[in-house]
């Protein structure tokens, strides 16, 4: 989408965070009216049907749910994959689908105030407002999700867990090819094909290509949000900080990603847009050649230093066709402005040649190349 497009007033969302938060807010509030009336309608009439005796009420999963709404009785969750902050990702099956189910602790007796709850609960539904409408062969597909809910009562392997009111979950496919960083340590001494690199960079370009399509700005692009799945097409996860994009980039401030990924405008602070995640693709596709991290051996305060006001951007081995390095420089220019679309990318690597090989200096030639350093090997 071109530039003028934002400033016209036909262009992107406003969905900043603060009006995103007011706009959770009244979701909130929207749902927990639906539900209380949803149950005291069953109530009311379970209470005719049986003659107000004391027959037992319908359970709750057969209340009319959300269109993103699982059924919790379909849901079998096993063993933990991931463990973060507010919760911990398992391996799960619904309704017959191996999934991964992403469990979020809101907290409960007290270990969290009703300010931060409410900002969790305000992620929670951004994340499945997002999410749910999104449909790409590189986004994971989303299968659905549930409110913490005192009834919640999900399967496990071992039997039936009762979850607290503050626990919810958000039920995605399951990869099991794992995430792309994990895939570019297990290859960093002996590298990539570069047919192979090519395949990787044009998945997480189509996919986020998308996202910017869809107006929504993922803002944590970093090879460890990438999952593979069995035929090791790359999916972009992890919407926990993704914004529909607004109309006017000075509602979008705040340091926002993960540190060797953050384009400068983000790490000083300054509005950004789309173009924070082409800079992050940038950095990526050069992991992605090289399977290494930037910046390693650099702190947080050096690292933002240097990105900012000396220009820091990890050094391309001389390896690296030059179609490929131009993209990479490209993307991740100081200028937003300069930066290419995330469909010009796509176009720009779908026209690199593959059909010779590339990327790897011939063993007879001088190699003095990054890629091929001692240290680098395990």
């Amino acid at each position: 989408m071109k530039e003028k497009s934002e400033s016209g007033g036909g262009g992107y969302v406003r969905a900043d965070q603060i009006d995103l938060k007011s706009l959770d807010e009244q979701l909130q509030r929207h749902l927990s009216r639906a539900w209380t009336m949803e149950k005291n309608k069953n109530r009311k009439e379970e209470g005719e049907e049986g003659g107000g005796g004391g027959e037992q009420l319908r359970p709750s999963n057969t209340m009319r749910r959300q269109e993103w709404e699982i059924d919790p009785s379909k849901l079998i969750i096993k063993g933990v994959i991931a463990r973060g902050t507010f919760g911990t990702v398992h391996r799960g099956i619904y309704d017959g689908q191996d999934v991964a189910v992403k469990l979020l602790d809101w907290g409960e007796e007290g270990h969290r105030s009703e300010a931060e709850i409410a900002s969790l609960r305000a992620a929670f539904t951004q994340e499945v407002a997002v999410w749910h409408r999104l449909d790409h062969p590189n986004v994971t597909k989303f299968v659905g999700a549930t409110m913490g809910l005192s009834e919640l009562n999900i399967q496990t392997e071992n039997g039936h867990l009762g979850m607290p009111s503050n626990v919810c979950c958000v039920v995605v496919e399951y990869c099991p090819g794992g995430a792309l960083k994990s895939y570019l340590i297990k290859n960093r001494r002996r590298k990539l094909a570069f047919k192979v690199v090519i395949q990787l960079a044009l998945d997480l370009a189509r996919g986020l290509s998308y996202l910017h399509s869809k107006k929504i700005v993922h803002r944590d692009v970093k090879t460890e949000n990438m999952l593979l799945d069995k035929t090791r097409t790359v999916k972009i996860a992890d919407f926990g900080v993704a914004r529909l994009e607004a109309s006017n980039p000075n509602d979008m401030t705040g340091e926002t990603g993960t540190l060797g990924y953050m384009a400068p405008e983000v790490l000083n602070g300054n509005p950004y847009n789309r173009k924070c995640d082409v800079y992050s693709f940038g950095i990526c596709l050069w992991e992605i050649y090289c399977c290494d991290m930037p910046y390693p051996d650099l702190s947080f305060s050096e690292v933002t230093s240097a990105v900012v006001r000396q220009n820091l951007r990890p050094e391309i081995p001389r390896c690296c066709p030059s179609s490929l390095a131009n993209v990479m420089k490209r993307c991740w220019d100081a200028n937003p402005d300069r930066r290419p679309e995330m469909d010009e990318v796509v176009s720009m690597i779908e026209a690199i040649d593959t059909s010779k090989g590339g990327g790897m200096i011939p063993h007879d030639q001088p190699q003095g190349c990054l890629c091929f350093r001692r240290y680098r090997g395990p």
